[in-house]
């Protein structure tokens, strides 16, 4: 691999951390209907590369913000 593939896959891998981190903040600034939907969308934020999308499409307008 050329140094110009490897960033391209840097990037990527450090796009997808920096969202399943903000996922799971935003998880965590919500107030949901019970702990446990809250225990569960913050476990699905945490799924790498399709977690945070998932949480994001159905699971933060679940939450109420604090």
């Amino acid at each position: 691999m050329d140094f110009k593939t490897i960033m391209i896959w840097v990037f990527i891998g450090f796009f997808f951390l920096v969202m399943t981190n903000l996922a799971f903040i935003h998880c965590i600034k919500r107030d949901f209907n019970s702990k446990n939907e809250k225990v569960l969308w913050c476990s699905v934020s945490l799924i790498p590369f399709l977690g945070f999308i998932i949480y994001f499409i159905f699971g933060a307008r679940k939450g109420q913000k604090k």
